[in-house]
């Protein structure tokens, strides 16, 4: 029921930069908080960023500085500009909201796209 549009993933070499982008919607849908997670294999999956419902943001360390999160004035999609990417940022890049559908709460996930950087 709930769907997510996500795009912008791709191949970048080194000290590259891409910007990802998910719209989020479903019926009944009020999003709570947006974000971004990545999981490559023979990792465990991480937070990369979020915002959540008091605009607050968080970043992964690894990420600091370099990833900027935002959130579009539709309140449905969230962005995430990466810039100096580095090998190790790649991974399968997740797009996440924490939603009410009716009178419950409950983390949903997008399929994922891929990032790739090269050296």
């Amino acid at each position: 029921q709930v769907q997510f549009m996500e795009s912008g993933g791709g191949l970048v070499q080194a000290g590259g930069s891409l910007r990802l982008s998910c719209v989020v919607s479903g019926s009944g849908l009020r999003i709570v908080a947006l974000g971004w997670y990545r999981q490559a294999p023979g990792n465990q999956r991480e937070l990369v960023a979020t915002l959540n419902s008091g605009g607050g943001i968080n970043y992964a360390d690894s990420v600091e500085g370099r990833f900027t999160i935002s959130r579009g004035s539709d309140k449905n999609t969230v962005y995430l500009e990466m810039n100096n990417l580095k090998p190790e940022d790649t991974a399968v890049y997740l797009c996440n909201t924490r939603a009410y559908i009716g009178y419950s709460w409950d983390d949903y996930w997008g399929q994922g796209t891929q990032v790739t950087v090269s050296s």
